[in-house]
């Protein structure tokens, strides 16, 4: 079974570099092609499944964020699998804000990643 502090270091800066991009490219949201999105849905499904697969952990420390990004991945999946047509986020200060936080959690991430601190 992989430690939580290996799980960080994919998650985390696979997180960083998404959000960072989107804040980047967010205007390719404006165009939906639902075959793209509901590909999208079943990547995201199959790596919230493989994180809960092997990191159901639910403690009051930070390993818990690992396990709630695998249900978010999940249910954002699924979401996207069942409506690929659904409009997308648009380009306003709510996205942003949504996507700092995320960046936010990726960063955190990658610090209790890479970070010498032993896992608790």
């Amino acid at each position: 079974m992989l430690s939580s502090k290996e799980l960080a270091k994919l998650i985390g800066p696979t997180i960083t570099v998404m959000t960072i991009s989107e804040m980047v490219n967010l205007h390719i949201w404006n165009t939906n092609i639902p075959v793209v999105t509901y590909l999208n849905g079943i990547i995201l499904f199959l790596a919230g499944i493989s994180i809960i697969r092997i990191h159901n952990i639910w403690t009051g420390s930070w390993r818990t964020i690992i396990t709630l990004v695998g249900w978010f991945g999940i249910i954002g999946g699924l979401f996207r699998i069942f409506f690929p047509e659904a409009k997308q986020a648009e380009n306003s200060i709510g996205t942003y804000v949504v996507i700092s936080f995320l960046l936010l959690i990726g960063l955190f991430l990658t610090f209790k990643g890479y970070s010498r601190q032993k896992e608790a």
